[in-house]
């Protein structure tokens, strides 16, 4: 049985680094013991890949860890944030300290990293969890390097399939997952995994010496398993069509035309020329181009 969100954060951000419930409490105690109204800590830990395919070989690939815990307290109208890079607990009593001293100043401060300086259970300790919306599955660590190649040589394969004149196949696969656990100075705690893949693939198709490439993709919150022979063909096909319906492009005219914008999203390019500018706070300090106009 596959571990919870909640079980597989709490063992990655806090067991791996020698941290428990009694640990965090010891932290909100020193927060809390100095006129805070609120505290809460927010872990995360993320680990990236990528990979990349050309002429049939992988001409390159990265890897790569990101983490740290943030520190936020709000005491009145004031918050104060500090965050650390190390998860440990000399690291967040640190940013606790550095949390405290802002708050002191009387006043919204950016945040602070924190530096490194030479109780009881939660109470109530509570584990959250809202609607499953993806699996809580790590692509990068349960999928071998083979696995993950062959996912770009699939798609590889494809696109040289489609069309003869299909000259060069470049394939790109990232994968993504992401661990965050969030405690609260009451003892509320709540986590989530968050996978996350896409593959891109620049098709470059060749015709009377002409030559010109599509561009597509996909993906999303899945592990590398979503990535089926159905899918990938899919993604091929797009591709392949994109650089085909390119090698018979024709240069557009130059001069002002007359754009017809249909209903729906180029609603947004409204919201973005106008819409922003009509906004009270802008005329008010007198930015926008439509102050003292309206």
């Amino acid at each position: 049985m596959q571990a919870t969100a909640f079980e597989q954060s709490k063992q990655i951000l806090l067991t791996n680094y020698g941290l428990d419930e009694t640990e965090l409490q010891k932290v909100f105690s020193h927060i809390m013991h100095h006129d805070a109204d609120y505290a809460d800590l927010y872990f995360q830990y993320t680990r990236s890949e990528g990979w990349a395919l050309e002429e049939g070989r992988v001409k390159s690939g990265s890897f790569s860890i990101d983490q740290g815990v943030g520190v936020r307290v709000v005491s009145g109208e004031k918050t104060a944030f500090a965050y650390s890079d190390d998860i440990n607990a000399e690291a967040l009593m640190a940013a606790a300290n550095t949390t405290r001293s802002i708050a002191r100043a009387g006043k919204n401060a950016p945040p602070v990293k924190a530096l490194r300086p030479g109780g009881s259970p939660l109470a109530g300790n509570t584990a959250t969890s809202s609607r499953l919306l993806y699996p809580p599955r790590d692509p990068v660590s349960h999928f071998t390097d083979a696995q993950k190649v062959s996912v770009l040589q699939r798609l590889e394969k494809f696109a040289r399939a489609i069309d003869p004149r299909v000259k060069e196949v470049i394939a790109r696969l990232s994968g993504e997952s992401e661990y965050i656990l969030v405690a609260r100075h009451d003892g509320l705690m709540a986590a989530d995994v968050r996978p996350l893949i896409h593959i891109g693939v620049t098709i470059i198709a060749e015709q009377n010496g002409r030559r010109e490439q599509g561009h597509t993709g996909g993906g999303g919150r899945y592990d590398y398993s979503y990535f089926t022979d159905e899918v990938l063909e899919k993604i091929a096909k797009q591709g392949v069509r994109e650089a085909l319906i390119n090698l018979d492009a024709k240069p557009t005219p130059a001069g002002q035309m007359t754009v017809v914008l249909g209903a729906g999203w180029p609603g947004i390019l409204l919201h973005e020329a106008v819409g922003h500018g009509l906004e009270g706070d802008f005329n008010r300090k007198g930015s926008s181009l439509f102050a003292g106009k309206i």
